[in-house]
């Protein structure tokens, strides 16, 4: 049995999906029973649980092959990271209490990184399992495709996007997160020793300039990136709602300065094969 969190969304349900395709049985675990519903219709054992409560976790994971850990993203999170910290503390005793045969955890690129940044949170969850007396793989993917989901709407209606990611001929690691999913997949069924690392990235990086490209070639129109300028972003998000938008500023920053990206660099990751195009194609037909 192969439990899954994150099951009703994008990653976590490519995992479940090619699990299920390979005639492998899936615990979907859900925070709400109405929304473990389409699993369960589709043979999938059901089990209710909150990343906050180490009780229905651990029932959860207990007597699984493995277990596919998704946490839920925060994008404004309060300094120092408390919710990261009650969230790897809660998993680690989870873990340990239910002892599962293996792990498999979706973290970050650059969850290596020194510099504290709005992955750090994926940096202390890590730190809070990698000690575990179960194999643990985390698996780390580069910045997720779907992130141009919030450059469709630009794209198509002003025909110029506004870019964060920074200069615009910068090549970025990028990944799809029908790649995450078939690989994380994989992982879980095979098995290993002790804690390793899978650095993960698209078949080829991909510049800002780049998306706007196939944005244009897709729409049949011009479309052209356009870079925000650094000195406006806090108070930008500030006026967007954040609290706390330090972090990140300085997730940003690390892609466009590079300090955030592989620990073996882009010789050292596995390649995806679904190309940006593909997954604009998909974005664009939802009408995100």
């Amino acid at each position: 049995m192969y439990a899954i969190m994150g099951i009703t969304g994008q990653i976590g349900g490519v995992v479940a999906r090619t699990l299920l395709a390979a005639k492998q049985p899936v615990r979907a675990i859900v925070r709400d029973a109405i929304k473990g519903q389409a699993w369960s219709d589709r043979g999938c054992e059901v089990a209710l649980a909150i990343i906050e409560d180490r009780a229905s976790l651990a029932t959860a994971f207990r007597e699984a092959e493995g277990v596919f850990v998704l946490v839920p993203p925060s994008f404004d999170p309060l300094p120092e990271f408390p919710e990261a910290q009650a969230i790897g503390e809660t998993l680690r005793s989870a873990l340990v209490e239910a002892n599962p045969e293996r792990v498999v955890y979706l973290s970050t690129i650059g969850a290596q990184a020194k510099q504290s940044n709005l992955l750090t949170q994926h940096t202390i969850i890590e730190k809070a399992i990698s000690g575990l007396p179960i194999p643990v793989t985390f698996l780390r993917p580069a910045w997720f495709m779907e992130n141009s989901s919030w450059d469709v709407a630009p794209a198509m209606q002003q025909g110029v996007i506004p870019s964060f990611l920074q200069p615009l001929d910068r090549p970025v690691p990028m990944v799809a997160t029908a790649d995450i999913g078939k690989v994380a997949a994989g992982l879980l069924q095979v098995a290993w020793n002790g804690r390793r690392v899978i650095e993960l990235e698209g078949p080829y990086r991909v510049t800002p300039n780049e998306i706007a490209a196939t944005f244009a070639k897709l729409l049949d129109r011009s479309v052209r990136m356009e870079a925000v300028p650094r000195v406006s972003w806090e108070a930008l998000f500030k006026s967007q709602g954040m609290k706390n938008p330090i972090p990140r500023i300085r997730m940003l920053d690390g892609f466009n300065e590079g300090w955030i990206d592989f620990e073996r660099g882009e010789v050292g990751s596995q390649k995806g094969t679904v190309a940006l195009e593909t997954v604009l194609k998909t974005l664009i037909a939802r009408g995100h």
